[in-house]
């Protein structure tokens, strides 16, 4: 094999991508760590996982061995940079909007949404003095013209959810580029990239339920966020990211883990 990297197939990547063998055991499955806390090597060690200096496993909450196979999976098969997975597909949507906008900003969303995500945006994130501007539909002038100098995102679904309606992700995409903010995307109904992989047609982010076709059988709930690492988060845009984080002594996010 060349040094340039394999490419696999979709159903290849559904079944090994971010995982390897278990070094321990050589465990061909993906160990089930079930644990919530993780021994340091020593103090320093520690200290330098807590300050973000060193990657590795802190507490399940934020990361987890097993997790972070899913997370890269599911990176790879949206053909995105990285994943975060999360409890459910409101998290997901919720933490994704919640990185980028904060009181006094606002994003614009298609109308055609699942009834959950129209609710939390509605009623949830106008509690938090975030507004939400619904286009009827998915016309792309009508998301050009509720654009302001504080609208963070746009959003959609790429198979609208409950009447199957499909965006203009090129048309749409364009203009969220024109202005320097991210196109949002719930593949739910994409089905992971099987169906549809937003990524490729414009999107920045893409955001969707695990409980659906990822889980596929109705007993588990979760989650994802997907990152396609090719949206400038430095453009002056997104103070969350790039200014100084108070929760991380001073820690700037984009200046440290922007590329």
């Amino acid at each position: 094999m060349t040094q340039k990297e394999q490419q696999f197939r979709f159903e290849t990547l559904q079944v090994h991508a971010g995982q390897k063998p278990d070094p321990a055991t050589n465990s061909r499955a993906v160990p089930i760590y079930q644990t919530t806390s993780y021994v340091f090597d020593s103090a320093e060690h520690g200290a330098d996982l807590f300050a973000l200096k060193k990657a590795g496993n802190i507490y399940t909450r934020l990361m987890n061995p097993t997790t972070d196979v899913l997370e890269q999976r599911i990176a790879a098969l949206e053909g995105g940079k990285a994943a975060l997975a999360l409890a459910s597909g409101h998290s997901a949507q919720f933490v994704a909007l919640l990185t980028l906008c904060q009181s006094g900003d606002n994003i614009v969303s298609s109308s055609y949404l699942y009834g959950g995500t129209y609710n939390q945006f509605k009623v949830s994130f106008r509690r938090l003095g975030i507004g939400v501007k619904f286009v009827e539909g998915c016309s792309a002038e009508g998301f050009r013209n509720a654009i302001d100098e504080n609208t963070k995102a746009l959003y959609l679904e790429s198979i609208g959810n409950p009447a199957f309606h499909v965006p203009d992700f090129g048309a749409i995409a364009a203009i969220a580029a024109e202005n320097g903010i991210p196109l949002i995307v719930d593949n739910t109904f994409g089905c992971c990239g099987y169906l549809c992989r937003p990524l490729e047609h414009g999107a920045s982010i893409v955001v969707e339920s695990a409980t659906k076709w990822i889980g596929g059988h109705g007993t588990s709930m979760g989650g994802v966020i997907v990152d396609g690492g090719t949206f400038d988060w430095g453009n002056g845009k997104f103070p969350l990211i790039t200014e100084p984080s108070e929760g991380y002594h001073g820690l700037k996010f984009h200046e440290t883990f922007g590329d």
